[in-house]
Formats: structure tokens, C-alpha cells, sequence
């Protein structure tokens, strides 16, 4: 249910490890895919980008 709720809202920040650095997205969710375990943002220039789940540190 927590995730359904981000797709609700329109913009959100992630913090995020990847490739062992810590980075910030700022994006909309599209889509949740759960067999993946991943998130897919799309930010404001329109860039998709795809975040495990379990590489995700915070959501604001």
C-alpha cells in the first residue's frame, strides 16, 4: 500500500545507492514493477530511470 501512494503524488526526491555512491533523484513515479523490485521515475526533462528497491536510502 506505502507503494501505491507514491504514485500518487507528483513529485518526490529519492536518495539512492548506486554503484556504491549516494545520488538524488527528484522525479514522478510511473511505475512500480514489483517482479523487479524497482521503481521507474521519469524526471522533469523527461529522462527515464529505474531504482531497485532495495537501493533506495530515503523518500521525500
Amino acid at each position: 500500500m506505502f507503494l501505491k501512494e507514491l504514485t500518487k503524488k507528483e513529485y518526490i526526491t529519492i536518495t539512492y545507492y548506486e554503484n556504491s555512491s549516494l545520488l538524488t533523484c527528484n522525479g514522478r513515479v510511473c511505475l512500480i514493477d514489483i517482479q523487479k523490485q524497482a521503481l521507474l521515475l521519469k524526471d522533469r526533462q523527461q529522462k527515464n530511470l529505474s531504482i531497485r528497491l532495495s537501493d533506495i536510502k530515503e523518500i521525500h
